[in-house]
């Protein structure tokens, strides 16, 4: 029986995991490494403890009502996309509602996790802990591991030949890059074009010479602001486009989706992306497009090598004067604090049963929370992860035989890809898969259910943005106020813009009335099918929102 639960981390995946334990009736104790909460959020100006946070000027790309925790909604005046300081707050603020900081252990490194002899039978860890070069040995239940997937700093200067060997210039990994300021004047090269990459090209061309941005990706750049000037998540990701994205072919879904991303400019005419790729990826920038159109920012190829000063690119060009290498090329994970029979068998996050747990365990009372990649926001599913895992630790839920999990982790595993670049591929649809792990909760909402009872709910929640609340509105641990929150969700996505009120407010939030009414016979349609279908979550086509 479960009653004493490890938590390590106390980042957004932490503070969601002892919560739910909290609300499962379990004991959990949080040992976070740092003198304080938030994780990556949490920024410091010195890197020099090794410790892995945002950089200085960083915005949210999911907003906050598609990243908020579900019983716990963002402040109305908030803005949508927030720094890391209102992040930081709201962590607080959440931790300080719910009462978790006395169950949180500040600087007290995890140093080992292991079984127990016994393990076999009583499924209990020994957890090894220092506070202050103080040693501690610790037995419990089980272990929810909340480190995330931002830990060391993938630097693959084997791939770049000469940059170590003859570059005089000096090169570092965007982990420490804290401002603009060291950058000044200088020509900056950036390797790497995911969020990050394109953040600080756009960033560093302000006060830079100049700045060179080296991609092998073809990537498409999409805006935070969608229509009407709303949040692209929270147009973009509903439940009917994601069963859309399901029902029809996906040669169809990418030209539909391609055509979109073209609307705003033509990714080919400025070198980012073609149509006819197979391979992409997707990035959020405003700002870069008009960096490329400015020439402010360079793109070019990736690099063949480099010599004492300057980049050699793949099509033969040649860049001279670099003063500065930023790479931009991601985290690799890794847990040494578990043991090596544990640790070896997770080499990426398909080796877990849903992502979560090791399923070659005898006892699954260890599970890994955050490890996963999803085209919305992770701290949704890292919450949804742990209430899941709390109430398989309480008994609530129960978990096939280590064979039957095996076997489903086999089938459903690719070829492993430990090149940060790569895994950027391997992201899962964010609806797919929250809503897979909210059905082994039993707190999946049921859209035709909520058509007979309340038929405006069940329009908001198919046709409206897939916000955390819905999962909030059944099984354990529902939420009264979730109905009002999905109501009231644009109100408050409008409430930090009213600044300036002025006299004609008929475009003041999406015209829902008219569009349900318009989609209903095709709503109704495609739920049948659903109804049909209802693995549609877990489609291996599952893919980013339109």
């Amino acid at each position: 029986m479960v009653r004493r639960v490890a938590v390590i981390g106390a980042g957004a995946g932490g503070l969601a995991s002892v919560k739910c334990c909290l609300d499962e009736g379990l004991e959990p104790t949080c040992f976070e490494s740092s003198e304080d909460m938030g994780g990556i959020w949490r920024y410091t100006d010195s890197t020099a403890n090794g410790r892995v946070s945002v950089y200085r000027s960083v915005i949210t790309n999911t907003s906050k009502e598609m990243s908020c925790f579900s019983d716990f909604p963002f402040p109305e005046d908030f803005p949508s996309y927030l720094p890391h300081s209102l992040v930081l707050e709201y962590f607080r603020m959440y931790a300080q509602h719910f009462d978790l900081l006395r169950h949180i252990r500040f600087q007290t490194t995890v140093l080992s996790v292991r079984k127990r002899p016994d393990f076999t039978t009583s499924g209990q860890w020994e957890v090894v802990t220092e506070t202050n070069s103080v040693r501690e040995c610790h037995v419990f239940d089980a272990v929810m591991v909340c480190t995330g997937h931002y830990q060391e700093p993938y630097l693959p200067l084997a791939s770049f030949p000469g940059i170590e060997s003859r570059f005089r210039g000096q090169h570092l990994h965007s982990r420490d890059y804290r401002d603009v300021q060291a950058f000044r004047g200088k020509r900056v090269l950036v390797v790497g074009i995911g969020n990050t990459g394109g953040d600080l090209a756009v960033e560093l061309s302000r006060v830079a010479a100049k700045v060179f941005l080296s991609t092998r990706s073809h990537t498409w750049v999409i805006s935070r602001v969608s229509d009407h000037g709303f949040p692209c998540d929270m147009v973009g990701t509903t439940r009917f486009n994601h069963l859309l994205d399901w029902l029809l072919p996906s040669a169809l879904t990418r030209r539909i989706r391609f055509r979109k991303f073209n609307s705003w400019f033509n990714h080919t005419n400025y070198g980012l992306a073609s149509s006819k790729s197979s391979k992409f990826k997707m990035i959020i920038n405003e700002e870069l497009p008009f960096c490329l159109l400015s020439g402010t920012v360079v793109l070019k190829p990736n690099v063949k090598e480099f010599t004492e000063s300057s980049a050699v690119f793949e099509d033969g060009t040649t860049e001279e004067n670099i003063d500065v290498v930023l790479f931009a090329t991601g985290y690799n994970f890794s847990f040494p604090f578990l043991e090596e029979s544990v640790r070896s068998a997770i080499d990426d996050n398909r080796s877990l049963y849903k992502c979560i747990f090791p399923p070659q365990l005898e006892k699954p009372t260890l599970a890994i929370i955050g490890l996963v990649q999803l085209t919305g926001s992770i701290m949704v599913g890292s919450e949804m992860q742990a209430r899941w895992v709390a109430g398989v630790f309480a008994g609530w839920h129960k978990l096939p035989p280590p064979s039957r999990m095996v076997a489903d982790v086999l089938k459903r595993k690719p070829p492993a890809k430990r090149n940060p670049a790569e895994r950027e591929n391997l992201k899962m649809s964010f609806i797919g898969y929250v809503d897979g792990i909210a059905a082994c909760a039993g707190v999946r909402p049921s859209v035709l259910r909520l058509l007979l009872t309340d038929p405006q709910l069940a329009l908001a929640i198919f046709l409206g943005p897939c916000s955390p609340y819905q999962y909030r509105l059944v099984g354990r641990g529902s939420w009264s106020g979730a109905r009002a929150a999905i109501l009231t969700q644009w109100q408050r996505t409008l409430k930090p813009l009213r600044t300036r009120v002025l006299g004609d407010n008929s475009h003041s939030s999406p015209s829902w009335c008219w569009v349900c009414l318009l989609a209903l016979p095709a709503a109704l349609t495609a739920l049948f099918l659903f109804s049909k279908h209802p693995q549609a979550g877990w489609s291996p086509r599952a893919g980013p929102q339109l």
